[in-house]
């Protein structure tokens, strides 16, 4: 294959956004998914419009963007809201990943990164990954974390902790983890090891002759046009 695709996760305050940073920082191409959950749904796109027909008008914020509190507690209580919901914006959402992965695709990346905060839960995206991998800490350090990021309680933070699936069991299905649970620099470390497998990885290596031979080509190509207007 000439291109592959990562899958990243991590859970709540496990540092996934701190391991992206370094992995932009490297020059990976990154798609995140949550960004482009919030742009499908802004006013006067297809998804916003839908959304307004089916849960009305409250769920407005007063400058026309929806308010994900008010629609967040509607489909938390309300599974079939929330299949509704997810129905409006999954094909959005993945039209919009797609358009990304090809425009990397054509600037000659040989991979790219998708930042997908439940890519566990859903089976069917990660089995598209050829790598996945889970950004973790230990349930202790993630619930110090998360306490002292959000000015929790123990019970409220603890209850976020559990309506995600718990690190320990994502870690059995990732096959890269950057463990998180110790100082910055050792985590720093786990993401420039990564990011030379990813680099070195073999794929990478076909890939690079594939594009190469491909660009060769293009460019005796437009040799040959620009010759022929020339002369």
């Amino acid at each position: 294959g000439t291109m592959f695709l990562v899958g990243l996760s991590g859970g709540i305050a496990s540092g996934k956004s701190a391991v992206v940073a370094v992995l932009r920082e490297l020059g990976c191409a990154v798609v995140d998914a949550d960004v482009i959950a919030r742009q499908v749904v802004q006013p006067h796109s297809k998804a916003h419009q839908q959304i307004l027909q089916h849960f009305g008008t409250e769920i407005l914020l007063e400058n026309g963007e929806i308010n994900r509190e008010a629609l967040g507690s509607i489909i938390f209580s309300q599974p079939e809201k929330r299949r509704l919901l997810n129905s409006i914006t999954h094909p959005e959402i993945l039209k919009e990943m797609l358009k990304q992965i090809l425009k990397y695709f054509v600037l000659g990346y040989r991979y790219v990164i998708l930042d997908i905060p439940l890519l566990f839960e859903t089976r069917g995206l990660a089995r598209l990954m050829k790598y996945t991998v889970l950004v973790y800490c230990d349930p202790p350090t993630q619930l110090a974390r998360l306490m002292k990021r959000s000015g929790l309680g123990v019970a409220e933070a603890e209850a976020r902790i559990s309506s995600q699936l718990p690190l320990e069991e994502k870690r059995r299905w990732a096959t890269h983890v950057i463990d998180n649970s110790g100082d910055w620099e050792s985590t720093r470390r786990q993401v420039l090891q990564l990011h030379t497998r990813l680099e070195d990885s073999l794929d990478f290596l076909w890939a690079r002759l594939v594009v190469g031979t491909a660009v060769a080509g293009l460019g005796g190509l437009v040799f040959l046009l620009i010759r022929h207007f020339i002369s």
